[in-house]
């Protein structure tokens, strides 16, 4: 694996998560994989980055300054977008974990998130179609019948068509049971779509031959159990002829503050031909399917973007010289590189745990997925699928949250020069914004984790959660004691809350301060996981383990603390938010 610096993507952190952490050699003693071995790993994973700087990063700018635009009713995008997704179809990462019989290598979860990574973190707007397609392929081939399958997954696999997911509308944001657009059946078994959906990325473009709009429509009475799913494809013929076009026409584009792209469109269905993914009724169960695919996508496209912020802001800082040592007093001593100010550092080091952070707790997701669909002992894929459930809200929201906050302080550290467009960090904060909103906002994976994953089984995945931090710190306790016990004492705390605001009884009562629940949740997994890191490392001692080391002691010992604060607020239990006069707002 190619591990010289990168302003893209830490190569070198990647390969430590990979083999050292992960132990993704291990993954080719599962039936399923084993036919791979570290070299096909480390070629895919090259392959990713060549393309990734050669062919996407060049395009991060140009595409952010050319947003997508209206002309004669098509949108207009650069060229080289086209060429880039081409090249990355031809490489066959859209099928990639897919099997040799659907066009894919049975590539590993793991290994396949981290490739990816490295397009997101050198064009998220443009890859995010490829992220589109792949999940909307892997809800089809899942979900849907085998003519839809055999009908539209090899074009999609093959690049040529590209994937949405149509939920929101202009009316109705998340609440998804109050959706209006409507599906009737018709004489010949397809469905007639009538209605409009807003906010959907990739909604319109011209750089593929079509586009499978994967649709919910209600089919039946009130409420997500009147949901159904539908492919509504723009154009209505099979791969070699596309023949007429289909009902669904663009209203407009949405102007948005970054991720430009990605084309954003308000779209509307007039008698649209649909063709019915399962059966009526479980049309949101299916859409999860793709759904939480997305969140860890989301979520992964939040930390790439985080860490390529701080790579830039890093190396900005070794080479900008400015100021003196807080103890030089005499004025004619040579002024230094930032990086060697206190509050330069600190904020170096935030983005670094946040950036690092971000990582492992997407690629601790990815893994557990593979162990979810591959590993030999069904307890163990069980297992692996439950606490696939319960981090999901986590792997989604802790990068999302702060991976633009190492944005953020990439600016900071970059000062006026940050907050131009001479340097991309300022494109990297506006492009990660993004991420705390879309595929279910921030609070509603506070909802989702204390309201749902924590319970799930009886809480046994949660328990298991527990049961991993607890081991992790065991094992180190002897060589990093005082790490060890303050990522234990907030698990324990963490626990505890759990219990107490459920013992209420009352939902609105226990949910009140959920997104402050996800929020300490979510760094007390990954002050655990940078602590596994440590195991990991075991005595190494070279200048790789001492940053893995800072890393990790710094979080735990200057970040991690405000969870106690947000610990007590939710075990205060109180009404505050719940009891408010929203006159006084």
């Amino acid at each position: 694996m190619d591990t010289r610096e990168s302003q893209v993507l830490d190569a070198h952190d990647l390969e430590f998560c990979l083999y050292d952490w992960l132990d993704a050699d291990g993954l080719t003693g599962f039936d399923r994989y084993t036919d791979h071995s570290r070299e096909t790993f480390d070629g895919v994973l090259d392959l990713a980055r060549e393309l990734a700087e050669n062919r996407f990063a060049p395009l991060n700018r140009p595409g952010d300054l050319a947003e997508p635009r209206l002309v004669d009713g098509k949108v207009v995008l650069p060229e080289e977008l086209k060429l880039a997704l081409d090249a990355y179809a031809e490489a066959g990462f859209p099928a990639a974990t897919m099997s040799a019989e659907e066009g894919g290598i049975d590539l590993p979860n793991l290994v396949y998130r981290a490739a990816f990574l490295w397009f997101q973190a050198a064009d998220i707007g443009a890859v995010s179609y490829s992220l589109l397609t792949t999940g909307a392929a892997n809800l089809i081939r899942a979900h849907a019948s085998a003519e839809l399958q055999e009908r539209f997954l090899p074009p999609m696999l093959d690049g040529r068509w590209f994937g949405t997911m149509n939920l929101s509308e202009p009316a109705v944001g998340s609440s998804l049971g109050d959706l209006t657009t409507t599906a009737t059946r018709a004489a010949d078994g397809t469905y007639r779509i009538r209605g409009d959906k807003m906010w959907i990325s990739g909604g319109d473009q011209e750089i593929s031959e079509n586009i499978v709009h994967l649709v919910l429509a209600r089919t039946g009475g009130p409420g997500t159990r009147g949901l159904s799913l539908f492919i509504v494809p723009k154009w209505l013929g099979g791969p070699e002829e596309l023949g007429e076009r289909n009902g669904v026409s663009l209203v407009g584009l949405n102007h948005k503050m970054g991720y430009r792209g990605t084309t954003n469109a308000a779209l509307r269905y007039e008698d649209a031909v649909g063709y019915l993914i399962g059966d009526e009724g479980r049309g949101l169960k299916y859409m999860f399917h793709m759904m939480n695919e997305a969140r860890i996508g989301v979520g992964a496209g939040a930390a790439a973007l985080g860490v390529t912020g701080y790579l830039h802001a890093r190396d900005y800082a070794r080479e900008r010289i400015q100021g003196r040592p807080l103890e030089a007093k005499d004025p004619s001593t040579a002024p230094v590189p930032i990086i060697r100010h206190p509050d330069v550092r600190r904020m170096l080091l935030t983005a670094k745990c946040y950036a690092e952070g971000s990582v492992a707790v997407i690629l601790y997701a990815a893994r557990l997925l593979d162990d979810a669909t591959a590993a030999p002992d069904p307890a163990t894929r069980d297992a692996a699928a439950l606490l696939v459930d319960v981090l999901t809200p986590v792997a989604k929201s802790w990068p999302s949250q702060w991976g633009p906050a190492a944005d953020d302080l990439a600016i900071q550290v970059l000062g006026g020069a940050g907050y131009t467009r001479d340097y991309p960090v300022e494109q990297f904060y506006r492009d990660n914004r993004l991420n705390p909103i879309h595929e279910g906002t921030h609070g509603i994976q506070g909802l989702d984790l204390l309201g749902r994953k924590v319970l799930l089984d009886g809480g046994s995945g949660f328990r298991d959660l527990l049961g991993r931090i607890a081991a992790t710190c065991d094992a180190v306790a002897a060589s990093r004691p005082g790490l060890a016990d303050a990522v234990r004492s907030r698990a324990d705390r963490l626990a505890a809350v759990t219990t107490a605001v459920w013992e209420t009884g009352d939902p609105l009562t226990a949910l009140g301060d959920a997104t402050t629940y996800l929020e300490a949740a979510g760094d007390i997994v990954v002050g655990w996981l940078l602590l596994d890191q440590l195991r990991a490392l075991g005595d190494r001692t070279d200048p790789f383990a001492a940053s893995k080391e800072l890393t990790a002691t710094f979080f735990i010992d200057h970040l991690l603390p405000r969870v106690d604060a947000q610990l007590d607020l939710v075990a205060a239990t109180d009404h505050l938010l719940t009891d408010l006069n929203e006159d006084l707002i």
